[in-house]
């Protein structure tokens, strides 16, 4: 087998096996989340496009956009094809840390279990992204993992953070009150943490564009 073959392999079986780390949660997640009204949403790194399936699907009048590497593109749209959603979701190809502008008009934007992979600036650049595509009232969804004030806990999430200091170049898991303040350096307002607790303590932050 080729390197390119491997490479191929290796990309579908880690984008696989998020689609059903997502599938698990996100039926509950979605119905904890308040998008009634909402039209478009981005998903920011969406790999598979799991999350926007499941927030489309349990908000009929919602439509998405899945924003990831080219190379993602046939496993997302493998899986919108699987649950009949072509005309409500579409993929995007594109690299949201390298891209200067990511869109507009969009009322929701979701980024899930982005974060921790990156160092504390390149999440500041993402969050100021994100605020731009927003209208003014959007709503930023972040799910990712979230340590307390002193850093050391949850337990699954403080040691997710050594996995990624160990395995990426600047990434970690941040502290919640970290996050809340790239958060209003980015222009956003009403942040709250959402009731949400996934199996392996991660949870929902909610901010509002200006």
């Amino acid at each position: 087998r080729s390197r390119s073959e491997e490479i191929d392999k290796d990309r579908e079986a880690y984008l696989m096996g998020m689609d059903t780390t997502a599938s698990l949660q996100a039926p509950e997640l979605v119905r904890e989340v308040a998008l009634h009204g909402r039209k478009r949403l981005l998903d920011l790194g969406g790999g598979p496009g799991t999350y926007a399936v499941h927030f489309c699907l349990h908000n009929p009048e919602l439509t998405a956009v899945v924003l990831d590497l080219p190379s993602t593109r046939p496993f997302a749209e493998k899986t919108i094809r699987r649950f009949g959603l072509e005309r409500r979701i579409d993929f995007e190809p594109g690299d949201f840390l390298e891209q200067p502008e990511l869109g507009r008009g969009y009322d929701v934007v979701w980024i899930s279990h982005v974060l921790h992979g990156e160092g504390p600036e390149a999440c500041r650049r993402i969050l100021a992204k994100a605020h731009r595509v927003l209208v003014s009232g959007g709503l930023l969804l972040i799910h990712d993992f979230f340590l307390d004030a002193q850093g050391d806990s949850p337990f699954f999430p403080a040691l997710f953070s050594l996995n990624m200091l160990l395995t990426t170049t600047q990434g970690r898991t941040y502290r919640e009150s970290e996050v809340r303040s790239m958060l209003e350096a980015a222009g956003f307002a009403r942040i709250e943490r959402l009731p949400f607790r996934g199996a392996s303590a991660s949870g929902v932050l909610q901010a509002e564009a200006g």
